[in-house]
């Protein structure tokens, strides 16, 4: 069994996390750890694990007794706690923040997209999760980057739901301004942009176009839906064969020919894709979970990953499509 602990855990990314791995037949979860709630029941803060689990938060740190470790910090915390403690040298982690998420000297975190880097993550030590955004967008760009198709800007429209903003509330996502409402935040500036970038010059070292992203606030709970445009000549049949080319190994993203809806990929580990041809324009259709695909679920697929499972395991969920 891989024994897991858990690092900041009050947030929705983390209450998704350990409802993934109280499931996952290859897991045991030794701690879950938060200062803030230390003492409680899991379950007084994560009401959806009722009868699933006895676990109480915990503010102390066996980090001896785990094989994994899991951060579902606030930005700029993980870097924080690596500075000031010292780990057991075969303990494996996986940073759900944006700390490392940028390739630099200065770490030696693997971007963990599992569809970009699968062999470098099997055999990591620290793997970073990519954002929601960011794994939504590359992922529907990433077959368009490896036949170096990607040479004008890029044009991006996605809406996500109010989870993505995280558990604590503030003004944009009090129910009342939410509901049956719509806005978009940090045009042209939102912070996944270099993530996605990074990944399109893994592939095309020559992209060096701008991701026109439009991020916007939906009035649903998860789930981000893209609309991504992208100028080519080349015909949809063939866009077609590189896209189920490049995914044919992968378990979570299918290339679908019909137009695709949110609720088909709510509450899984997939990513929907769906491409249309109209004129010299190509547009592509990407949707995930954003807590699942977009975060916890990817984390769980980057676990099996390091410790050799098969990438399935965990993961086979039912999506919330009625």
């Amino acid at each position: 069994m891989i024994k897991a602990g858990i690092i900041g855990g009050a947030g929705y990314t983390a209450g998704e996390l350990v409802r993934l791995l109280l499931n996952h037949p290859e897991t045991k979860i030794v701690f879950i750890h938060s200062n803030s709630h230390a003492g409680k029941r899991i379950t007084d803060v994560h009401e959806g694990l009722y009868g699933e689990t006895s676990l109480v938060f915990t503010d102390e740190l066996p980090l001896n007794m785990i094989d994994v470790l899991f951060f579902c910090t606030a930005h700029g915390d993980t870097k924080k706690f690596l500075e000031s403690h010292n780990l057991p040298e075969n303990l494996k982690i996986i940073d759900l923040s944006m700390d490392y998420r940028i390739q630099s000297d200065d770490h030696d975190f693997i971007y963990g997209l599992p569809e970009l880097n699968r062999r470098a993550t099997c055999t990591a030590k620290h793997v970073a999760n990519p954002g929601c955004f960011a794994t939504c967008i590359s992922l529907g760009l990433l077959p368009l980057a490896k036949n170096l198709m990607l040479k004008d800007d890029v044009t991006v429209n996605a809406i996500t739901g109010s989870t993505g903003a995280g558990v604590k509330p503030g003004s944009t996502t009090h129910f009342s301004w939410r509901n049956n409402n719509i806005s978009v935040y940090k045009a042209f500036d939102h912070q996944h942009i270099p993530e996605i970038k990074q990944s399109l010059r893994q592939l095309q070292n020559s992209f060096n176009a701008e991701i026109d992203f439009i991020p916007y606030r939906g009035d649903f709970p998860r789930g981000i839906f893209a609309t991504i445009v992208v100028k080519t000549k080349v015909g949809i049949e063939e866009i077609e064969r590189m896209y189920e080319e490049y995914y044919e190994k992968d378990s979570f993203v299918h290339i679908v020919k019909e137009n695709i809806d949110l609720k088909q990929v709510v509450n899984t580990n997939k990513c929907l894709i769906h491409l249309e041809k109209h004129g010299d324009k190509l547009l592509v259709i990407s949707c995930i979970d954003n807590l699942l695909k977009g975060a916890s679920g990817q984390a769980v697929h980057n676990m099996n990953l390091m410790f050799n499972l098969e990438e399935t395991v965990g993961l086979r969920l039912k999506p919330s499509a009625f």
